[in-house]
């Protein structure tokens, strides 16, 4: 089965800084859209990247051939169960019913760009986005951005107009959740409090990955972060102390497989 295990790369402030420039929106607004659409993390702590299976998406890409003998992965809308795992075990079952209906027929990453958008995402096909996305955040977020611009979104960031974007991203039943509402609610939070800190966040990242737990991958070193880092440190011996620094990152960093993937998937 399809393991969808890449590097991980946390996103960092070159991701950030060219995600915000493709869209022309500061980075408060762009951090908005992220801490709404996955609680601000394009990966699970295996390395493999934040799905959601859509089983009605995979039944109109399949004519309805599952729909009885797989009624979890075809389907009517709905049913998604638990989030993390679970979503994977869903799309590794369809994609042994067609694979390429099954990677378009989950959305992806950060953004939770779906499958059968990677064109708009600037990637030549599924395919490609998932092992661009699987290598990193950054990719994740560009491809969330180039999505956006690509449908006309980027405008309705530059005005504030919740209700408009969310409308256009999440679909029309965008109000049931209110995303329109917590979309401002943390745009109005990142504008009035200090910005993630993004060396922070991805240690928090790494750690997690190091099955240390130091709680959300949020860039802000609360309590459960600085015990991870101990434990972390008194595990591996390397020092003493519970905050962040530039030597713990690059211990973590350089704990990542290397990456061999051929970097082919955007274009455009």
């Amino acid at each position: 089965m399809t393991k969808f295990v890449g590097r991980g790369e946390p996103l960092d402030s070159q991701g950030v800084a060219e995600a915000a420039e493709l869209l022309g929106i500061p980075a408060t607004v762009l951090w908005a859209v992220v801490t709404v659409e996955t609680a601000g993390c394009g990966f699970m702590q295996d390395r493999r990247p934040v799905v959601l299976f859509e089983r009605h998406e995979f039944r109109r890409r399949t004519a309805g051939r599952f729909d009885v003998s797989h009624p979890d992965i075809s389907g009517s809308p709905g049913g998604y169960g638990p989030a993390g795992k679970h979503q994977h075990d869903r799309l590794g079952i369809a994609i042994q019913q067609n694979r390429k209906a099954a990677i378009e027929s989950a959305s992806w990453g950060l953004g939770q760009v779906m499958g059968y958008n990677a064109a708009l995402a600037g990637c030549i096909e599924a395919e490609a986005m998932v092992s661009q996305f699987c290598r990193s955040e950054n990719s994740q977020l560009i491809g969330m951005a180039r999505f956006i611009r690509a449908r006309g979104l980027d405008k309705h960031l530059k005005q504030c107009a919740w209700a408009d974007f969310a409308r256009g991203y999440n679909g029309p039943a965008y109000a049931v959740n209110r995303y329109d509402a917590k979309l401002e609610q943390q745009a109005l939070r990142f504008a009035s409090q200090p910005m993630p800190d993004l060396a922070v966040r991805s240690i928090q990242l790494l750690l997690s990955y190091e099955g240390f737990m130091p709680g959300p991958v949020d860039g802000y070193s609360g309590a459960q972060t600085k015990r991870a880092i101990a434990r972390f440190r008194a595990a591996n011996r390397f020092g003493e102390g519970e905050d962040p620094d530039e030597k713990l990152l690059g211990e973590l960093l350089a704990r990542l497989p290397s990456d061999t993937a051929k970097d082919l998937s955007f274009h455009g």
